[in-house]
């Protein structure tokens, strides 16, 4: 079996920069149309181009969502947004809507179809119906255990599986929730949802005097729809020898902070895999830094079947042990500064730790002398964006992050 592949969300040409910079074998983008992340940055046809030149340069793959559930106006311009992806080489496009499937196959038959986790595929009957069709690979549900993922791979030889192991989990059945479109207007389905799971409930008795009545978790509020997020990092042996191919992160409207430092993470644990088996679980590092950033509290969903606490009742996210800092731009080792661009204020004094694939990860900088790009001497770091000259014998390169722990 071929080396696990790591699938890496990229929202923008920046975002698929920073996962290929940190690790990702692959990425999966949206265009501007036809895909469920409709609020992402997302990729114009030209941006695409790039983008596609820009992974094959680094040997890495880019596969394109077209995941949308499409209407009958949405055909003709779709049959031509395939021939383009065709045309421009993209590795894979990803598809929920059957009708799609067919019109991709029918107008672009180079185009590898990746079923998407959209289409609910919970049976090896299912995977092998899409093998019929010419399609190379499926994104399970989310829904799916250790063991049932394996039956699958089983019993449809030659299929390649993909699976979810990290990110935000939706409250409804793979995504196909309604919740958004009703209470808003903006569909889940079409790329607009609003994440109704996420808010904060009351609930109302209105036959009397119409109070809110007491539904209290906490003193936090109410999030009763609200899932946990899946982590899936010690698992990664398991779904190897299970014969899963690609293991995918969520998270296209997610920071470059975020991608960093879960991508990182993952390939971290997955080299470390390769090279001693299932005693890289044993390392304290990879989970330590996935609580570097955002998320909710982990759950390793169904994995091992059913499963009843995958909601998060204390809040709709909670802040990472770190805060972003820096990217860096450049390092020159002659004069001893990086050029770095600021995301959030830092002052002289402060402790920055190096986000990196490299050997400066973990590595810590104590702020002692910047400048701004005209040599002039910075104490306080407060100008959004402000690039500075941050003198540290650290050797830093571009792409590399740099972050400091909360207080």
């Amino acid at each position: 079996m071929e080396k696990i592949e790591l699938l890496s969300p990229a929202g923008d040409m920046e975002k698929l920069k920073t996962a290929l910079y940190f690790g990702a074998d692959a990425v999966y983008v949206g265009g501007k149309n036809f895909s469920l992340r409709a609020l992402a940055g997302n990729f114009t046809n030209d941006e695409l181009i790039e983008a596609v030149k820009y992974t094959h340069e680094r040997n890495k793959k880019i596969y394109v969502t077209v995941n949308v559930f499409a209407r009958n106006n949405e055909i003709e311009p779709a049959e031509k947004y395939f021939k383009f992806l065709e045309e421009i080489e993209v590795d894979g496009v990803i598809i929920s809507d059957p009708g799609l499937i067919y019109v991709c196959s029918s107008v672009a038959p180079k185009l590898k179809i990746n079923v998407s986790t959209q289409a609910n595929s919970l049976n090896y009957k299912t995977v092998e119906f899409y093998k019929t069709l010419g399609v190379t690979r499926v994104i399970l549900a989310r829904e799916l255990s250790i063991n049932e993922i394996q039956t699958i791979i089983e019993k449809v030889p030659g299929m390649e599986i993909e699976t979810f192991v990290h990110g935000a989990m939706c409250i409804s059945m793979s995504g196909r929730c309604l919740l958004s479109d009703y209470l808003t207007d903006r569909s889940a389905n079409r790329g607009a949802c609003v994440q109704a799971c996420r808010w904060n409930y009351q609930i109302r008795e209105v036959n009397s005097n119409g109070n809110f009545l007491d539904m209290e978790e906490d003193g936090h509020g109410t999030y009763i729809l609200n899932s946990k997020d899946l982590n899936l990092l010690d698992e990664i042996d398991a779904l190897y020898s299970a014969g899963v191919c690609s293991l995918k992160i969520e998270g296209r409207m997610k920071s470059e902070y975020y991608l960093a430092t879960v991508i990182n993470a993952y390939r971290r644990a997955i080299d470390e895999f390769y090279a001693i088996g299932s005693e890289y679980k044993n390392n304290p590092l990879f989970q330590a830094e996935l609580n570097k950033t955002a998320h909710r509290e982990f759950t390793k969903g169904y994995f091992f079947g059913k499963n009843d606490r995958t909601v998060n009742y204390t809040d709709s996210q909670s802040k990472g042990t770190h805060k972003y800092i820096a990217n860096v731009l450049d390092y020159d080792s002659e004069k001893g500064f990086a050029t770095v661009e600021m995301r959030n204020r830092f002052k002289v004094g402060d402790v920055l730790e190096v986000l990196s694939p490299n050997d400066s990860f973990l590595q810590k900088i104590t702020v002692e002398k910047m400048q701004d790009e005209k040599g002039k001497d910075v104490n306080d770091a407060k100008l959004v964006q402000q690039r500075l000259r941050l003198y540290t014998a650290v050797p830093l390169a571009s792409g590399d992050i740099l972050r400091i722990e909360e207080e």
